[in-house]
């Protein structure tokens, strides 16, 4: 089962079409016991990438929280918002790297320092926890 992580929880994605490939995503969202849902723009090679091989891992690190989700994803239909993928990942797996020998006291946070960039994240975060509930 698919831990919650805070909002501004950077995720890891890691693609392998062309080789690996791991980049930062500010927009993650979970959208049940075994699924995560991503806001990708899509000017994105990752969208390419997934469409070609959705094997991926997504990574989170969190206060408390470090685990690893293995799964397939795919790249939906209809865009999040304008200019926005959105991308469901089925979870196949779990790693739990927590151990009782060390604390993970926080996580790299995601913040913006342009208003503009705020309020676009807030809406695709928004179009995630409706997208969702749909789900």
């Amino acid at each position: 089962m698919l831990p919650h992580w805070p909002a501004e929880t950077v995720a890891i994605l890691a693609t392998v079409g062309g080789g690996p490939h791991a980049i930062p995503v500010s927009a993650s969202w979970r959208a049940g016991e075994t699924q995560i849902l991503l806001g990708l723009a899509e000017r994105r090679g990752s969208l390419q990438r997934l469409r070609a091989q959705p094997q991926v891992a997504v990574a989170l690190l969190a206060a408390q929280l470090a685990v690893t989700a293995h799964g397939r994803a795919s790249v939906l239909d209809a865009p999040l918002v304008p200019g926005v993928a959105a991308v469901l990942i089925e979870v196949e797996s779990l790693t739990d790297h927590m151990r009782p020998t060390f604390a993970i006291h926080s996580g790299v946070q995601w913040g913006w320092t342009d208003d503009e960039a705020a309020g676009r994240d807030r809406e695709v975060r928004a179009a995630l926890a409706r997208l969702a509930d749909d789900l």
